[in-house]
């Protein structure tokens, strides 16, 4: 088992002088944020593929325990059916297989028009999709969470030991408006509510690895609760020799590397996992003691 743990991106200015050193270039991020976290979601393929090149540097700036977990482009995730994209799923994943051991799970993001009707496209796709990289799927349309379609969906997923991404939105979702001290912040979460779907929590496994969306809450003292039950939670997944692939968002992606300290430690709590690369002398960063146990 191993567990990954990062944010949905290595490259924001506002981590400069708090979790990147003062002085960061942006060509330095990527190295930077490899010091500290050990995994990130890679959202940026989503929008754009990247040329052989930076395919290489992104290898070149990473240690080979690092994992990429790039999301595929929207131009095939989200221009219809899946099957008549496989050409381009199949070229993108060859591209990034240039990472070479850096190549964590891949995630497919449906977009919430994809309802259950699409199921038969959806298994043609799977079917296709090369058994040796590891995906998760993430739905987002209402009807994939009731029966029979959550059943079935899983069962697609089983049988070829594909995940399904745990998205949880409830950190932004479920708190009071009365709890947050910053109007700022709760400003934030307003607009973080009109972008992600209400959708509810599915903490099941389809697969021998998770990968796990958990959309915190930038008043990051009010993510505790749920850190604690996320982290005991994925402490007995691993215990049952399940890798783990979890990613902290926030409204203000600011405050993403603390949560992940703060359910790194929680998970360290509760069973052995290896030490961050943010906490060895040999990364040369300076490890700020948490304030979140």
């Amino acid at each position: 088992m191993a567990f990954y743990i990062g944010a949905p991106v290595w490259a924001h200015k506002g981590w400069v002088g708090n979790f990147f050193p003062k002085g960061s270039k942006s060509a330095d991020y990527l190295c930077e944020y490899a010091k500290r976290l050990t995994t990130v979601e890679g959202n940026t393929t989503f929008y754009a593929v990247p040329a052989p090149d930076t395919v290489q540097r992104w290898r070149d700036d990473t240690s080979d325990t690092f994992r990429f977990c790039l999301k595929l482009p929207r131009a095939i995730s989200h221009a219809g059916p899946l099957l008549p994209h496989l050409d381009e799923a199949r070229n993108f994943v060859d591209l990034m297989r240039g990472l070479g051991t850096r190549l964590g799970p891949m995630f497919l993001q449906l977009p919430p028009r994809y309802s259950p009707t699409a199921i038969d496209d959806l298994r043609s796709f799977l079917v296709a999709w090369p058994r040796e990289v590891a995906l998760a799927v993430e739905v987002r349309h209402a009807d994939w969470f009731k029966s029979p379609n959550h059943q079935r969906l899983h069962a697609l997923l089983r049988e070829f030991a594909l995940a399904r991404v745990l998205f949880d939105v409830r950190p932004i979702r479920d708190v009071p408006e009365d709890k947050v001290e910053d109007s700022r912040l709760q400003a934030r979460v307003e607009r973080a509510l009109e972008r992600k779907p209400d959708v509810p929590l599915v903490p099941e496994l389809t697969a021998p690895f998770t990968l796990v969306r958990y959309i915190g809450h930038p008043q990051v003292d009010l993510n505790l609760p749920l850190l604690d039950e996320w982290a005991d939670r994925l402490a007995a997944w691993l215990r049952e020799g399940i890798d783990v692939y979890a990613f902290c968002h926030a409204p203000d992606v600011t405050v993403s590397p603390q949560i992940c300290r703060a359910l790194y430690e929680r998970v360290a709590a509760r069973v052995q996992v290896d030490p961050l690369p943010w906490d060895t002398p040999e990364s040369g960063v300076k490890v700020e003691q948490s304030r979140l146990l």
